[in-house]
């Protein structure tokens, strides 16, 4: 069996736990002997997101409801999906690569004593066995990893690597069932803190739809305007390249890349971007990527979807006239 551990954030299931499931079914396809997908979910007051999972083609639901996991503590998902992981005898555990995975999951695969693939863009095959594609060096070099050695393996997915809107979905409900889990909340060491932020100034652009990307080519922090008008005119969030967060001209929570956030929207426009490879690994799982450069040989054309080779300062303004138009 696959097991997908889906994630909740601020109320509301993480749209990255989609991708999640869409990697796991991506494996139960190519490989027959990983067994059905079913997901876990853990926390409190799980009906609404448990509903939104039980939307997914999964063998079923499974919740993990607890008054001691109401607030996100290490020790107490730790202790909650170890239990969940014994009782299915899953093969595959799959989690979405977010910073709350990134916090306990090393911990459980220790506790467990097997091994974690973390940050993983593609599911293969190799010599008949399931590998996990993951980059290595900033994302120059990808390795195929296949993890050996007594089940289950775990394994973390790359924001952006799988698309949310390729999981698929059943044709009626699945059925959503409670795990008979014991938490012992005096084994939690931790105090509840506030979640961190991916993005201090309200946005978190993993989860934003539509976003306006600036580089190089926007020249001086004085032009950011253009992109910004364009930015709102789409109702898209404003980024950039690493160059210009290093100038100060957009906080670092902006950034987009391998050093910065990885992204999966519906629409990402390139202003101004040439399309380095670290830039590349954080918006290439971009449903429809528009990019606008002088440069006919920027290397962000040859994953462009629509690219138009011309001045940002004049194709910028003439899109935000078309959209504004009444």
């Amino acid at each position: 069996m696959i097991l997908v551990v889906a994630e909740k954030g601020g109320g509301k299931l993480n749209r990255a736990s989609w991708e999640a499931i869409a990697a796991a079914q991506q494996l139960a396809a190519v490989n027959s002997s990983a067994g059905p997908v079913t997901v876990v979910i853990a926390g409190h007051d799980l009906d609404a997101v448990a509903t939104e999972l039980a939307a997914a083609d999964v063998s079923g639901v499974l919740t993990v409801d607890a008054e001691a996991l109401a607030t996100y503590t290490p020790d107490g998902f730790v202790q909650a999906i170890r239990q969940v992981i014994d009782q299915t005898s899953a093969q595959y555990v799959f989690f979405a690569h977010t910073y709350q995975s990134r916090d306990y999951v090393p911990a459980l695969a220790a506790a467990l004593d097997r091994p974690l693939v973390a940050d993983v863009i593609a599911v293969r095959q190799v010599g008949g066995a399931p590998a996990f594609a993951r980059p290595m060096f900033q994302g120059k070099l990808t390795a195929d990893v296949a993890p050996e050695g007594p089940t289950p393996h775990l394994v973390s997915v790359q924001i952006g690597a799988f698309r949310a809107d390729q999981a698929k979905r059943a044709a009626s409900p699945v059925a959503v069932t409670r795990a008979e889990v014991t938490i012992d909340g005096s084994a939690i060491r931790q105090t509840p803190e506030p979640p961190f932020q991916e993005a201090k100034q309200a946005v978190d652009l993993s989860q934003a739809e539509r976003i306006v990307a600036v580089g190089r080519g926007i020249k001086t922090a004085e032009n950011l305007p253009i992109a910004e008008k364009l930015a709102k005119a789409f109702g898209a969030e404003l980024a950039a390249s690493r160059p210009i967060c290093d100038n100060g001209w957009l906080p670092m929570e902006r950034q987009i890349g391998s050093s910065g956030q990885t992204v999966a929207p519906k629409l990402y426009v390139a202003l101004g971007i040439s399309g380095a490879i670290q830039h590349l690994v954080g918006m290439k799982g971009a449903r429809t990527i528009v990019a606008i450069n002088k440069d006919a040989d920027a290397p962000i054309f040859e994953i462009a979807d629509y690219g138009i080779q011309g001045d940002i300062f004049e194709i910028a303004p003439a899109l935000v006239a078309e959209l504004e138009k009444p």
